[in-house]
C-alpha cells in the first residue's frame, strides 16, 4: 500500500454528471466517508453515477469482451478527470431477485455451514452436505421440490361457467380474448367455443383444464404445425409457477395473487427438505427447525452445540456465529435463517448484504452504502455505525450517502452537496470532519423539540385483537383528526399491526406503502397524476398539420422508438442474474421515435419536456395540470423530472409520488376528507425535507385529514399529536402496545423510543 498522498485519496475534478456543477471533490480511501445535502442535491449524481460507475467501468475493461457484454454497462461519467479508484461494491437498498429458494441463510453464505454441520454430527446422518440441501434434487422433498409449499391454481375461480370460450371464459389475464393463449384454445378444436363452459362434457373441461402434451387430431387452421395441446393448468404452471416472480409482467402477478394459492407441503410440511434429513438431529433438532429459529435465538442453540459437540465443531459453529452475531448487530435479529429472501424490504436486504461482507476475505475494496440506516429505529443506528466503521478497518474505503444524524457523527469525513435540489444543487457546500457541521446548520440537524400544542382528537378509531405475525392479541385505539406516529424497533410489529389488522377492520383508511406501483416500467409522474393526456393533447395540437395525433406523442403507442419499444433501454435477460440495461442507440434512450421528436411546443420536444421538473411544465399548461403537479413540489419531489420511469424511483419517492396523487384527487373532491396511513415515510429524506413534509402532515390534519405514521425518526415523533410505541423488543420479544400518549409523555415512559426522544431533546 503506497503511501504517496495522490493514492491515499479518490479525487473527482470536474464532475457534471446530471446536476453537478463541475466539482472538484477528494475522499479519503480507508476512511469512512458521509455524503450528505437535500434530497435531489447531486449525492447520487456525485457516488453512484460517477465514481461508483467509473470503478465499475474500469474494473470491466480487465475482462475480455465476451464477459464485458454480461456485465453492467456504464456510459462514460461526464467528468474531467478521476483517480485512486479502487474495486467499488455497491450495496444498495434494491431488493434480492425474485428467487424463491433464496434464503436469508443462503444470502450469508450459512446454509453450506450448516449442512456441512449436519452432515458431520447429525443423528442419524442422512449422508453428505447435499443430502440436507433443499435446492438440490438428493435432499429436496420431491412433493414440493424444496420449496416447503405448493401452489395451487383455483380451478373454480380461474373459469366463469356461464361464459363460452369465445367470450373469455378462462379469467387469467393472459387468457382474455384476442391473446395469443385464447387464440390457441379457440383453434384446437376440442371444444365448440360459442357454447357456455358449464354445457360442455365433463371431459371435455377436463381436457382443456388439465391436457398435457396432447396430440391434436383436427386442430384448426390457426394453431401451430406441431399440433399439440398443453391445457390451461399445464401451460400456467410451467409458463408462470416456474418463473421468477420479477420477471413478470403486472397482470400477470396479479393474476398469479388472485387464482393461484400457496398451501404448506403436507409432505415436509415447510421442511423443505426429504425425509432422511428432517430425521437427523443435533439436540434434537433438524436442520429445519434451526432454520425456522430467529436468529437472536441462535446464539444459545450454538452454544449448547460447542459445548455438547466438542472441538471438532468449533470451525463450522464459529462460522455460523460470525454470521448470526452480525444478523443481530444490524438489529436484523427477528429474521429466521429460513426466511425466504425476496420477502426481506429493501432495507433488510440491504443489511443482509453489509453481513455478507464482513465475511469476505478482500481488502482495500470501496464499499458504497445507500442510506443504510433506513428502516432501522434509533436503537439500532448505533449498532450499524460498528458494522461501517469494522468494514473500514478491515483496510477498506467506506462511502456512504446518509441522512441520518447520527451516522454522519459517526464518519471520519463529510461531503455536503446542495445547496438545494435539482437545478439549485449540485455543489460542494462544505468539506471536512463531521463535528464541524454541528452548529445547527445542516447537514447536522439543531436539536429537537416537541410540537408545543397537540391538537386534539375528534375521535377514536379502534383495533381490536390483533394477532398478525408477532403481535400479541393487541386491542388499541388510534385517534382521528390529529396525525399519529407509530414507532418501535426494526421488527416490533408497528407494519403488522397499522397496515395490518388496523387497515382491515378500519377499511375506510387508504394505505400508502412503498412497494412499486403499478406499471412501474412504463409510468411515470405524468400518467400517476393524469397529467399525461394533457401533455399528449399539446403536442398532437402542434403536429395535427403532419397528421399526428396524441398516441404519436406516447411511447406506448405510435411515438414509441422502434428499437427498444419505447423504454429508452435495450434489456438483455440474463436467466437468474439482474438484467443487463444499456441506452437505445436508436432514440438515445428518449423512447420516442423521430416523427414525435419532430414536434416542437414553446421550442422543446415531447422528450425535452418530459425531462423538465414538474413546476417548469406546470407554466406550459392549464390550470387543473399544474395543479396536480404542483403536488409532486408540496411531498418533496419537485426536482423529479416527470418522465422519470416508476422503476428507477427509490421506495420513499413512490410512496411520496402516491401520496401527491391523493392530494390531487382531494383537492379535486371538497367533500372527501383524507383517512391515510404511510409507511416511513421519511425514508432517504434530509432533516430539511422531513420539516417540509412535517408542515404538509400539518396541513392536512389542519383540514380535516386523519393521518398514521409508521416511523423511526424521533424527529417525527416529536412532531406527533399522538405516539404508540409498539415492543419492547422485535420479533417474539416484541408485539405489544408498550406506550399510547402524547411526545410530552413518551418522553419519560422509558421505553426505547421515548429514551431516544430524551436524548434527542437536549
Amino acid at each position: 500500500m503506497s503511501t504517496s498522498p495522490q493514492f491515499q485519496q479518490i479525487s473527482v475534478t470536474g464532475a457534471r454528471t446530471n446536476n453537478l456543477e463541475n466539482i472538484d471533490v477528494t475522499i479519503p480511501k480507508y476512511r469512512f466517508t458521509v455524503v450528505a445535502g437535500v434530497s435531489g442535491s447531486g449525492k447520487s449524481s456525485l457516488v453512484f453515477d460517477t465514481i461508483a460507475a467509473e470503478a465499475e467501468r474500469a474494473a470491466a475493461a480487465g475482462y475480455p469482451s465476451f464477459v464485458r457484454n454480461r456485465l453492467p454497462h456504464h456510459p462514460p461519467a461526464d467528468v474531467d478527470h478521476i483517480g485512486g479508484l479502487t474495486f467499488a461494491t455497491v450495496i444498495d437498498q434494491r431488493r434480492f431477485t425474485g428467487n424463491v429458494r433464496s434464503t436469508v441463510a443462503t444470502a450469508t453464505d450459512v446454509a453450506g455451514a450448516l449442512r456441512i454441520l449436519f452432515s458431520r454430527f447429525g443423528v442419524p446422518s442422512a449422508g453428505f452436505s447435499p443430502e440436507y440441501n433443499p435446492n438440490d434434487p438428493a435432499g429436496m422433498c420431491l412433493s414440493c421440490e424444496g420449496l416447503g409449499e405448493q401452489r395451487i391454481i383455483d380451478e373454480e375461480l380461474l373459469i366463469d361457467p356461464q361464459k363460452t370460450l369465445r367470450e373469455g371464459a378462462i379469467r387469467f389475464p393472459t387468457f382474455g380474448p384476442g391473446s395469443y393463449h385464447h387464440k390457441r384454445f379457440m383453434d384446437s378444436g376440442l371444444a365448440d367455443p360459442d357454447v357456455p363452459w358449464s354445457q360442455l362434457p365433463e371431459s371435455t373441461r377436463d381436457t382443456l383444464l388439465h391436457a398435457e402434451g396432447l396430440r391434436l387430431e383436427h386442430p384448426g387452421p390457426g394453431y401451430p404445425a406441431h399440433g399439440v395441446f398443453d391445457g390451461i393448468v399445464p401451460r400456467l404452471r410451467h409458463r408462470y409457477l416456474s418463473s421468477v416472480p420479477s420477471r413478470l409482467s403486472t397482470a400477470e402477478r396479479e393474476g398469479l395473487e388472485k387464482f393461484v394459492q400457496p398451501r404448506t407441503c403436507p409432505e415436509c410440511r415447510g421442511a423443505r427438505v426429504k425425509e432422511a434429513a428432517r430425521r437427523s438431529l443435533i439436540m434434537g433438532r433438524s436442520i429445519a427447525d434451526w432454520m425456522a429459529t430467529p436468529v437472536n435465538e441462535l446464539s444459545e442453540v450454538l452454544a449448547e452445540a460447542s459445548s455438547e459437540l466438542g472441538s471438532s465443531a468449533e470451525p463450522v459453529l464459529e462460522a455460523i456465529e460470525d454470521a448470526v452475531k452480525s444478523l443481530v448487530t444490524v438489529g436484523l435479529g427477528y429474521l429466521t435463517l429460513g426466511r425466504p429472501s425476496p420477502s426481506l424490504s429493501g432495507g433488510e436486504a440491504q443489511r443482509v448484504k453489509i453481513v455478507r461482507q464482513l465475511g469476505s476475505p478482500l481488502t482495500d475494496v470501496t464499499y458504497i452504502f445507500d442510506e443504510p440506516s433506513a428502516g432501522l429505529h434509533a436503537h439500532d443506528v448505533g449498532r450499524l455505525v460498528r458494522l461501517l466503521c469494522a468494514l473500514r478497518d478491515l483496510g477498506n474505503t467506506v462511502l456512504v450517502v446518509e441522512h441520518n444524524p447520527e451516522v454522519i457523527r459517526a464518519a471520519d469525513h463529510l461531503v455536503e452537496l446542495g445547496p438545494g435540489a435539482g437545478n439549485d444543487g449540485g455543489e460542494v457546500v462544505r468539506t471536512g470532519s463531521p463535528t464541524g457541521a454541528a452548529d445547527g446548520a445542516e447537514p447536522i440537524p439543531p436539536t429537537l423539540s416537541i410540537t408545543s400544542a397537540e391538537r386534539e382528537p375528534t375521535g377514536w378509531f379502534a383495533v381490536e385483537n390483533a394477532r398478525s405475525n408477532n403481535l400479541r392479541n393487541v386491542t388499541t385505539s388510534i385517534p382521528s383528526g390529529v396525525l399519529t406516529v407509530v414507532t418501535g424497533v426494526a421488527g416490533s410489529g408497528k407494519s403488522s399491526l397499522v397496515t395490518g389488522d388496523f387497515s382491515a377492520q378500519n377499511p375506510d383508511f387508504t394505505v400508502i406503502s412503498q412497494l412499486p406501483l403499478r406499471g412501474g416500467r412504463r409510468s411515470t409522474p405524468l400518467t400517476v397524476l393524469g397529467v399525461s393526456d394533457e401533455v399528449r393533447s399539446v403536442f398532437a395540437a402542434a403536429g395535427r398539420s403532419r397528421g399526428l395525433g396524441p398516441p404519436w406523442f406516447s411511447r406506448n403507442s405510435k411515438g414509441a422508438c422502434a428499437g427498444c419499444k419505447g423504454r429508452g433501454v435495450i434489456v438483455t435477460d440474463l436467466a437468474y442474474l439482474d438484467d443487463i440495461e444499456r441506452p437505445c442507440e436508436a432514440c438515445g434512450g428518449s423512447g420516442f421515435n423521430d416523427e414525435a421528436l419532430s414536434v416542437r411546443v414553446s421550442g422543446r420536444s415531447i422528450a425535452e419536456i418530459t425531462d423538465m421538473r414538474p413546476t417548469e411544465l406546470a407554466q406550459l399548461l392549464g390550470k387543473s395540470a399544474a395543479r396536480r403537479l404542483g403536488c409532486m413540489d408540496r411531498v418533496g419531489l419537485g426536482y423529479l423530472s416527470v418522465g422519470r420511469t416508476l422503476d428507477t424511483l427509490s421506495g420513499g419517492e413512490r410512496q411520496r409520488l402516491l401520496l401527491a396523487q391523493h392530494l390531487a384527487e382531494a383537492e379535486a373532491d371538497a367533500s372527501a376528507t383524507l383517512k391515510i396511513i404511510l409507511d416511513e415515510p421519511t425514508s432517504g429524506l434530509h432533516s430539511a425535507d422531513v420539516a417540509r413534509l412535517l408542515a404538509l402532515f400539518d396541513e392536512l390534519v389542519d383540514d380535516g385529514a386523519t393521518v398514521v405514521i409508521i416511523e423511526h425518526s424521533v424527529q417525527v415523533a416529536a412532531h406527533a399529536d399522538h405516539v404508540i410505541d409498539i415492543g419492547p423488543g422485535a420479533g417474539l420479544d416484541g408485539g405489544r402496545v408498550v406506550f399510547s400518549g402524547t411526545p410530552h409523555e413518551l418522553v419519560s415512559s422509558g421505553t426505547l423510543t421515548g429514551e431516544h426522544l430524551r436524548r434527542a431533546l437536549r
